[in-house]
């Protein structure tokens, strides 16, 4: 509402006839179509900002009161058109309220001086003793967090990334909270320096405190009873409910935070579910999940992460029911920056408790399970890949992201095959041949580190291994011909090494090209930052391909890939797609004659298993 006026003498006194009163009516404006029949026991201090109140407004499903504002204390305090205010105990101070809003049965609404609406906070992650290592604003996204902690040591990129943010928070920072259009806040008691975007619903939150929450018409947030928020970003989609105490932490899009869960100083990024539980300095990253009141995410980076308890197994168990979840994708990496679990993997897990993995080799067994007999840890190398949970994990996380078209700001590359996860695949192929070479074949185990590989585990690993490489190169193989880059590539970018930046798959190439160019000045302000990971990712296909192609080449011994090769690597790819099918049945049948699994579920996951040869061209 941009124009006001003030009000008519004959509008004042229906006010206080409906004892309304103000400390100076003269600096009470109101909208042209202004009426004053629906305020009642209403007191204004200071500048007061009144748009139109005609419309009924729906306070529960079937039951319509009149906008208007009863029962409430304003001072300094801008209301949108066709709000219904009531039944406000303490006051509201210094806000701007937007259109059709329904505040009801609160305490308090205020902004003081000062108010940093929860952005501009340093927190450490990984390391909760150690020095902050991100700053929460809200453009953050999994992306900018994750290059953020990994590069904390670089204090001249520190110090300008730190720049850049405080830049783009003095040009977006408000004057003073402000409540968007069509938001709904009943039965709360404390919201302070808060702002609180459009179509956002808060029922029975306990208290509300430098905030920022980033609600939307396509994917609106849900504040519930009980919930205390300090210091901390909720983003598009979120529900936040039942006794939530959360404290300086960043809430990515379409997560769930409920059932008293408890957090300080963590990340939650896209589609995340956290409940009952704790997190301390912890990176949940994309599709990270804790259920268990014994959980403890404290100090680690998780990334489609399923946390059990110490005391329940049940969560490790691979299940072709509909109820199942994966564990773990890409890692899940202490303070010091060992792995418990093996990156670059979708599904394994570690039942071998009191050890973690302190030598950097282990790193590149992805897909293996650790398991304990004993005071002995037993690594069984690629076991993951023939497994029902993998099988059903890559096919149900793409399905499970919630978040709206309009709001993904995290990038989430859902390939379980890429060249990260390849890349480590075949270090696992070299540390396992150089373990046989250095043994011999006539062992029954082999020794690695401190932990144990049965003979015949290595030599399955080796083949399960080798099966995931044919699939790979086969699937990119058959994507290149259809996207008309079959042969070499135009441009080497995307050769050697690559890495994860929390769901952002690149070549560690682009990655240093980015710490470059933010120190030279050549990435200027954020949103440029921001840019330049989705440019990244659309090039996804190119700088797998460019990877992909020398992979064939030295796989196969060849100095280029010729029609007759292609057709030769396709054929190995159908063998190996059909031994990995093979493999996922029998772990399929075991789990069946285990009584685990209804004869239903059990025979439709067979039929999709029979249906896996219409993908193979």
């Amino acid at each position: 509402m941009s124009e006001y006026r003030n009000l008519t003498q004959t509008e004042i006194d229906v006010l206080e006839k409906n004892v309304c009163w103000a400390e100076d009516w003269q600096r009470v404006m109101v909208a042209e179509g202004f009426k004053p029949y629906n305020f009642h026991r209403v007191i204004f201090y200071g500048d007061i900002r009144l748009g139109e109140f005609n419309k009924q407004v729906e306070v529960t499903k079937g039951f319509f009161k009149h906008s208007g504002i009863n029962d409430t204390t304003l001072r300094n305090v801008s209301v949108g058109n066709d709000c219904l205010i009531e039944k406000v105990g303490n006051y509201i101070n210094n806000y701007t309220i937007g259109n059709d809003c329904y505040i009801s049965n609160i305490c308090t609404m205020e902004t003081t001086d000062d108010a940093t609406y929860g952005e501009g906070s340093v927190i450490s992650v990984l390391n909760e003793m150690g020095d902050g290592n991100v700053t929460i604003f809200r453009e953050l996204n999994s992306q900018v967090a994750s290059f953020m902690v990994k590069h904390d040591r670089d204090k001249s990129l520190k110090k300008t990334l730190l720049q850049m943010i405080e830049d783009e928070l003095r040009v977006s920072r408000p004057e003073r909270g402000f409540i968007g259009n069509n938001v709904k806040i009943i039965n709360a008691k404390d919201i302070t320096n808060t702002v609180i975007k459009g179509y956002c619903e808060i029922s029975g939150a306990a208290r509300l405190s430098e905030c920022t929450v980033m609600s939307s018409m396509d994917a609106p947030v849900f504040i519930g009873t009980g919930v205390i928020c300090e210091n901390s970003i909720i983003c598009d989609g979120c529900s936040i409910n039942n006794s939530v105490k959360m404290q300086d932490c960043f809430v990515g899009e379409a997560c769930q935070i409920t059932n008293g869960f408890t957090a300080e100083a963590s990340l939650f990024f896209a589609n995340s579910f956290m409940a009952n539980g704790e997190a301390c300095a912890a990176f949940c990253g994309p599709f990270s999940a804790s259920h268990h009141k014994s959980s403890l995410l404290i100090g680690g980076e998780f990334s489609f992460y399923n946390a059990g308890s110490n005391t329940n197994f049940s969560n490790h168990a691979y299940k072709m029911g509909p109820l199942h979840y994966g564990t773990l994708e890409r890692g899940t990496k202490t303070a010091s920056g060992s792995y418990i679990l093996m990156p670059a993997t979708i599904g394994a897990f570690s039942v071998c408790f009191g050890k973690l993995m302190h030598h950097p080799d282990t790193r590149n067994l992805p897909f293996s399970y650790l398991m304990a007999y004993g005071d002995d840890c037993y690594l069984v190398p690629g076991r993951n890949i023939t497994t029902v949970g993998l099988y059903r994990d890559i096919k149900k996380w793409p399905k499970r992201d919630k978040r709206s078209k309009q709001s993904k700001k995290s990038i989430i590359n859902f390939d379980w095959l890429s060249p990260f996860t390849v890349g480590e695949i075949m270090e696992g192929i070299n540390i396992l041949k150089a373990l046989r070479e250095a043994s011999g074949d006539n062992v029954s185990t082999y020794n690695f580190h401190e932990y144990v590989i049965n003979a015949s585990s290595l030599r399955k690993g080796l083949k399960y291994y080798d099966i995931a490489l044919r699939i790979y190169m086969g699937a990119v193989l058959k994507r290149a011909q259809k996207e008309g880059f079959f042969g070499r590539p135009a441009s080497k970018v995307g050769e050697g090494r690559w890495s994860d930046l929390s769901g952002l798959l690149l070549p560690e190439s682009e990655e240093k090209r980015i710490v470059d160019d933010i120190k030279s000045g050549t990435i200027e302000n954020i949103q440029q930052l921001l840019d330049r990971f989705v440019e990244i990712n659309d090039r996804y296909s190119d700088y797998r391909w460019a990877w992909s192609y020398q992979m064939i080449l030295d796989y196969y011994g060849l100095e280029e890939i010729t029609p007759s090769d292609a057709e030769r690597i396709h054929e190995d790819y159908i063998r190996a797609r059909r031994a990995w099918i093979a493999e996922i049945r029998k772990d399929a049948e075991k789990e069946f004659q285990m009584g685990d699994v209804e004869q239903e579920v059990y025979e439709d996951f067979l039929s999709k298993l029979d249906h896996e040869i219409d993908y193979e061209n």
